[in-house]
């Protein structure tokens, strides 16, 4: 089989077409684990001060957002918590803020006080029911 005269000319206007498309990555919404929505819904909302996202109510799912995140939970009833390794790490504009509102209401994970970490960050973290490891920073 003979290749095409045209076929490298063809090759460079793809990829020149394709390095000038718009950025294509937008946001990143993670998916979490819960056992029980209701229990999830109630700590994103009432405690953490998240609202619901959309009118529709997706059965085994839940999505929820505060300021410029969302967070995604998927129904998982067998879910051991003390097996879960689900984490987000959220970045704040406002860490001492956002620690003394949780703090107020005792959601602090013990081992998560507010801390300037060796990367140049400060942070803290907290568990949700499903025990989800929230870490909040913010670069000082």
């Amino acid at each position: 089989m003979t290749p095409r005269p045209d076929f490298g000319l063809s090759m460079l206007l793809l990829f020149v077409t394709n390095d000038k498309r718009e950025t294509m990555l937008k946001a990143i919404n993670p998916k979490l684990p819960m056992r029980d929505k209701a229990a999830t819904r109630d700590f994103y909302i009432n405690k953490l001060g998240f609202r619901a996202v959309g009118s529709a109510d997706f059965d085994g799912y839940l999505m929820v957002e505060k300021d410029d995140i969302e967070l995604h939970f998927f129904e998982f009833k067998d879910l051991d918590p003390k097996e879960n390794y689900g984490q987000v790490y959220i970045r704040t504009d406002d860490i001492e803020g956002l620690y003394k509102s949780y703090a107020a209401i005792g959601l602090i994970h013990p081992n998560g006080p507010l801390e300037m970490k060796p990367w140049g960050q400060r942070e803290f973290s907290l568990l949700d029911p499903d025990t989800n490891l929230l870490t909040f920073g913010q670069p000082i």
